[in-house]
């Protein structure tokens, strides 16, 4: 599978699993699981050639490692970013004292009003390092990466967890917390 091949499948991985697994006709359990046998019959019933092998290539290669394969190996799953109701059964952990979230320059300002909202997500997405932040905000426009205290939110309350691509989810960041 080549780059671009990788590309175009981890892109409609992440719409079924994350968004609309309806569309290929496929169920996703409470967690957000699907099978894996049941993933390659739907897509590939849905003109996507896709084996096992390849699969596994687009999980293992994709940089942000959005999905992750159960310890069986035998169901797979986006490692956050649903609109779909999902639980990721993730346990609350303490976050570093600093997170950052790399956003396009135009929403700045109104973020600064009303801080990081989820929208049709179920959390806001904080990244563990600047350079990834950057990479993130720059997908819509100009980055800004805005840093998050983090430590600060989780001693006045907030919960945090954190998913197994490493990226730390929160459901709200209020604006006195962001630098």
């Amino acid at each position: 599978m080549n780059e671009k091949e990788t590309t175009r499948t981890s892109k409609f991985l992440s719409l079924i699993l994350r968004h609309e697994p309806e569309r290929v006709g496929l169920k996703l359990d409470q967690a957000g699981w699907a099978s894996v046998s049941e993933l390659l019959d739907a897509v590939n019933r849905h003109g996507i050639s896709l084996t096992l092998e390849g699969l596994k290539h687009v999980v293992a290669t994709n940089d942000k490692k959005r999905f992750a394969f159960s310890e069986d190996g035998l169901r797979i799953r986006a490692s956050q970013g649903h609109s779909l109701e999902v639980d990721l059964q993730y346990e609350p952990q303490i976050p570093p004292e600093l997170l950052y979230h790399g956003t396009p320059e135009r929403f700045v300002e109104s973020i600064r009003r009303t801080g990081l909202n989820k929208g049709e997500r179920h959390h806001v997405h904080l990244s563990p390092d600047s350079q990834t932040a950057s990479k993130v905000g720059q997908r819509r426009g100009q980055p800004v990466v805005l840093t998050i205290r983090t430590g600060d939110m989780h001693r006045a309350g907030h919960q945090f967890y954190l998913s197994a691509n490493g990226v730390w989810l929160v459901e709200h960041v209020p604006a006195q917390f962001i630098q």
